[in-house]
């Protein structure tokens, strides 16, 4: 004899709460929590924390304009490698800042430069063009 073919949608017939627990817990889009983001820095604070941490973070105004870039006086004798003249425009540096320490004169092209970048390169024997 053979057994009689169940249908799939006598899984949960009979159940109160198919499958949900309370009865409560499933009932309709009250059970939801929001729509979206709501409710993200109250009840679902903790779910977006763990499944998307970089959700919260900085908002604001990123410039689009271009900044200088910049060598300090610390790095002129490795760029210079033994010459007296340094031209910083060719290497595509366009400014000079003052950290960092100089002990031999050297002659350096450069758009712009720091006041104590100058007063350090002229102590050292230096000049700028």
């Amino acid at each position: 004899m053979s057994k009689q073919k169940v249908k799939k949608n006598r899984g949960m017939r009979g159940s109160k709460t198919h499958g949900w627990g309370a009865k409560k817990k499933h009932r309709g889009k009250g059970s939801r929590g929001g729509k979206g983001y709501a409710g993200s820095h109250k009840h679902k604070y903790s779910y977006i924390v763990k499944y998307e941490p970089d959700h919260f973070g900085y908002k604001g105004f990123h410039s689009l304009k271009e900044k200088d870039k910049s060598v300090n006086i610390k790095d002129l004798e490795k760029l210079a490698e033994g010459k007296n003249e340094l031209d910083l425009s060719a290497l595509g540096i366009d400014k000079l800042l003052a950290a960092g320490e100089i002990t031999r004169p050297l002659t350096v092209k450069v758009k712009k430069f720091s006041k104590k970048a100058k007063e350090k390169i002229e102590k050292a024997g230096g000049k700028f063009v």
